[in-house]
């Protein structure tokens, strides 16, 4: 069982205890009476009630060290988990990706246990295009398969869809790497993306994650034009321990989060999640912000921010590559999350961010609880999009 009791400021020397949630079952906290009841329920990433703003400490005045709380830790919590831990999942990849277009596309062609001839080749080519592969990578599939064909290569249609499987794996392999914060300290993650394709909940989802890791952090609310943000941050963070460097609606995004790094390396935290404001990629005053961004973290570090980590939503279809092209261009994007893959998305777009850019694909949204976060893994995506029937075909092809 997790408590939390008030301790005395700590020598700026010291670390900030490294905060600890997640794991096989859920761990309720016990806090004191006269703590907020906010602190006592469930996670829930969603604005539940107005909370007030923690003011940043600014680049020139001191930076309070002081540590409020400290976690017993519960025994079952103490083995280190790898960074590839995954929080446990209620419902399998293929659960969650069965839905997608591409998924019923594939599933209704090849259920019909069809003749493997020309009509074949352009019924596939056709799903695919359809599902936002995009008509260059569709196109390429297709062919590489026809060619296979004409050599006699498959001796029916589950054999071709063995290749098909190896086709898509091999394309989206060099993209599954990982986010890896061990390279510095803090490592700053800057969040990025277009309006309303959820970055202040991944936010939250990924630092859930890395507190299940065991790893320290603090957020810094750099969306200062949606109050809404800021607030969400700040119950999320109340109600696990997190510190949230904030100012007032409207506060410059690059000062916000230039204290919030310098409070990150004095408390010497693991790492540094910066939000900031959804923008159009056609906006180009806002796009320059984020370059003013970048300039004012480098003044600390010239390698800061880490890495730039762009929310995409599935649903976009083919505009999330022209989204892409505009953010990498303004701020230098160095990962994607795809979110929102369980629902309507037709699932093409991510074969099609991999061919257009090859940028890590860190993380895809399969749902809306924490757990739903998961780290890519180009085979399991794959296999969640074909037949369930594929289990049972040799993929040597």
């Amino acid at each position: 069982m997790l408590k939390f009791w008030k301790k005395k400021p700590v020598d700026e020397t010291k670390a900030a205890e490294k905060s600890v949630d997640g794991g096989a079952e859920d761990i309720t906290q016990e806090v004191p009476t006269e703590a907020p009841d906010a602190s006592q329920a469930p996670i829930d990433l969603a604005v539940t009630a107005e909370l007030p703003i923690m003011p940043a400490q600014g680049p020139d005045m001191p930076i309070d060290l002081a540590i409020t709380e400290e976690r017993e830790v519960d025994p079952r919590l103490l083995e280190p988990a790898p960074e590839t831990a995954e929080l446990p999942m209620k419902k399998s990849w293929r659960d969650r990706l069965s839905g997608s277009g591409l998924a019923k596309g594939l599933g209704g062609l090849f259920a019909r246990n069809p003749k493997l001839d020309e009509d074949l080749l352009d019924a596939l080519e056709t799903c695919l295009i359809t599902a936002d592969v995009g008509i260059t990578a569709s196109t390429d599939i297709v062919e590489e398969l026809r060619k296979r064909v004409a050599k006699r290569e498959f001796a029916d249609a589950d054999a071709l869809l063995g290749a098909l499987r190896t086709r898509l794996v091999d394309l989206l392999k060099p993209v599954e790497k990982p986010l890896d914060i061990s390279a510095h300290t803090p490592f700053v993650l800057l969040m990025v993306g277009v309006n309303g394709v959820g970055k202040t909940t991944t936010i939250g989802k990924i630092a859930r994650r890395f507190l299940h890791q065991e790893r320290s952090l603090m957020l810094a609310a750099g969306d200062t034009f949606r109050a809404a943000a800021v607030e969400q941050l700040q119950t999320w963070g109340q109600r696990n321990g997190v510190h949230v460097i904030s100012q007032a609606s409207g506060a410059d995004s690059a000062s916000v989060i230039f204290d919030a790094y310098q409070a990150a390396r004095a408390r010497k935290v693991d790492l540094l999640i910066a939000d900031t404001a959804g923008r159009l990629h056609t906006q180009s005053g806002l796009m320059d912000e984020l370059g003013k961004i970048r300039r004012v973290l480098g003044k600390i570090d010239g390698n800061a921010p880490h890495e730039v980590l762009m929310v995409i939503d599935g649903t976009t279809g083919q505009n999330a590559i022209a989204q892409v092209r505009h953010f990498r261009e303004a701020i230098g994007v160095t990962g994607l999350v795809v979110t929102k893959l369980d629902g309507t998305a037709k699932g093409g777009v991510v074969f099609a961010l991999a061919r257009e850019f090859g940028l890590p694909i860190r993380y895809i949204g399969l749902g809306e609880g924490a757990e739903d976060l998961r780290a890519f893994n180009a085979q399991a995506f794959v296999d969640g999009l074909l037949p369930a029937s594929l289990a049972k075909i040799t993929t040597s092809n």
